[in-house]
């Protein structure tokens, strides 16, 4: 095992040439990599753009809002981090330029710049890199990605203050690596290098000069062209990194390591003797996913499908619960919209298991209603998460204990005022901790859900109960509206257990048909603390069930 750093070493990971290669996954990769070689980590993201959080941005912009356990919503390359790491984010890993100009001029409002002109240089730079250096002394390394590419305008002050930040550091605490294109040029041939060369050109003029450049690429990056990156980047050969792509994210680990970019890193902070890796539960999850004994299909019926990193983390908790079963997941993406307006079992039909997702506003929302009624009554195995949890109470309370017109205060109120039975209401007060947290409809929309961990209490002898394997356990949670207890006698004895609880009682977290093979509705995201090595427990046994549904087709 590696032996603890006296300091702590950053490592900033920067982007050229096109956005969307993939930064997010090479800081997790190098994290989970270190980690192989026993030093401990922590990864961060800073973005440019001046949103103050990913809390309000579209999820077609932007893709999922990935939620801390102290109640941050961030960006989604976090769940890479915490998936591949397994070390729980905070809001200290995730900053924007939103929040740092936020921040600075709330402390000019209350004169703690003592009447001087703020600029971007020193007071906004200084922001950041106080931020960077948040829990430094708890870790061996720490991994700062920066987001956006380089010569984007807004991105400047990132770089400058992380060019500050490593002068200000002792010589050889700080490397930089930096993730560029190397595009196929098919009519010739030829892997083009240009475009890494003017990238880091880019780079140098602002003062960055790269310790070891990762290049994607379709194949193997030639000796030949090895040999130009290296003299035309200053770097030595051995730190230009092929990242070939890959069948799945989760090789990515064993990828960069036969590319040498750990070794690389350490090289660049003159470590040695390097550690060596212990690289056995990445060879295992890579088992896993390419000897699978056996395939299932699963509907996700959603609102945001067009994208599919609208629900990132969904998708790789499916995949984690498939390794788990040994089975490959094939995952369908089903407008709600389309399930709303034409007969259901047309697009239903034939899957094994029916996945619902969270989401806001009205729109699918009778098609997700729909798609829940088509799971209870074919006894398909059904997960519904937070919106989908509501749902499926919403028909159950109109289809099973005939409250016709059950419905949310969240988008039913706007349907032309016709009269509507509030099942799911707008939460206005809560427990958090110690202390009480309130909200009314028409505060700000950024911020105010209930956010991060909580407690939930679990039935005896529920089927929740007996998939956790213990009747106290906590999940992360994102949403303003909450399942009403009003009709909870009823729907329990009709056969909807309300098998999870928050400890005071008074909000739901958890329903689960008695009757059905597998049918349970969270009002939390489960998702997000689910990893490749240690998948979810409702994840690992809903894809069992629906592996089961599948030998009897």
């Amino acid at each position: 095992m590696g032996a603890v750093l006296t300091l702590a070493k950053f490592i900033f990971i920067t982007g050229g040439v096109v956005s969307s290669l993939g930064k997010g996954l090479a800081a997790a990769a190098l994290g989970a990599l270190l980690q192989a070689r026993g030093y401990s980590v922590r990864l961060r993201k800073l973005d440019p753009y001046l949103n103050v959080d990913p809390g309000t941005m579209s999820p077609f912009e932007h893709g999922e809002v990935f939620v801390t356990d102290d109640g941050a919503e961030t960006d989604l390359d976090l769940g890479h981090y915490e998936r591949f790491t397994g070390v729980a984010a905070r809001q200290t890993d995730s900053i924007s330029s939103g929040r740092i100009y936020s921040t600075v001029l709330e402390k000019e409002r209350r004169g703690d710049y003592l009447g001087k002109t703020i600029q971007v240089i020193p007071h906004v730079t200084n922001e950041i890199k106080d931020f960077i250096a948040i829990g430094e002394d708890e870790v061996d390394f720490m991994l700062c990605e920066i987001g956006g590419t380089v010569g984007d305008i807004e991105g400047l002050p990132f770089f400058e203050a992380i060019r500050q930040f490593s002068q200000d550091k002792p010589r050889g605490q700080c490397i930089f690596v930096h993730l560029t294109l190397l595009p196929f040029i098919k009519a010739s041939g030829e892997l083009k290098t240009k475009p890494t060369q003017h990238s880091v050109k880019e780079l140098r003029s602002i003062g960055l000069a790269p310790d070891i450049l990762v290049c994607r690429s379709e194949g193997p990056i030639p000796e030949k062209e090895r040999e130009k990156l290296a003299l035309f980047c200053n770097v030595r050969p051995d730190s230009v990194i092929a990242a070939q792509d890959l069948a799945s994210i989760y090789e990515a680990p064993l990828a960069y390591h036969k590319e040498g970019l750990d070794q690389a890193v350490l090289d660049a902070f003159q470590i040695a003797p390097a550690p060596r890796p212990d690289l056995s539960r990445w060879l295992d999850v890579a088992d896993r996913i390419y000897k699978p004994e056996g395939d299932i299909k699963v509907a996700i019926v959603g609102k945001y499908t067009q994208l599919e990193d609208a629900y990132k983390s969904i998708a790789e908790a499916l995949t984690h619960g498939g390794m788990a079963n040994r089975v490959r997941v094939n995952v369908e993406w089903v407008d709600a919209e389309l399930c709303e307006r034409e007969e259901v079992a047309r697009y239903l039909e034939g899957f094994h298991a029916i996945l619902e997702p969270g989401g806001i506003e009205a729109r699918g929302t009778a098609g997700k209603i729909k798609a829940a009624t088509y799971a209870r009554e074919h006894k398909i195995p059904y997960l519904g998460i937070c919106l989908g949890m509501q749902m499926a109470v919403i028909e159950a309370a109109r289809n099973v204990i005939g409250v016709s017109d059950a419905g949310s205060e969240e988008f039913d109120h706007e349907a032309g005022g016709k009269r509507f039975e509030p099942v799911v209401y707008h939460l206005k007060e809560w427990v958090q901790g110690n202390h009480k947290v309130s909200r009314k409809v028409s505060d700000d929309k950024g911020g105010t859900m209930r956010l991060g961990a909580y407690d939930a209490h679990l039935s005896e002898g529920s089927r929740v109960a007996d998939v956790y394997g213990t009747c106290a356990i906590e999940e992360r949670h994102r949403h303003r509206y909450e399942v009403d207890i009003k009709y909870k006698a009823k729907l329990e004895k009709a056969g909807l257990s309300f098998s999870g609880m928050s400890p005071d009682g008074r909000l739901p977290e958890i329903v689960e048909w008695r009757d059905h093979p597998w049918f349970i509705g969270v009002q939390f995201h489960p998702e997000l603390k689910s990893k490749p090595f240690d998948p979810h427990p409702l994840f690992k046994d809903f894809v069992r069930a629906a592996k089961d549904i599948s030998r009897l087709v």
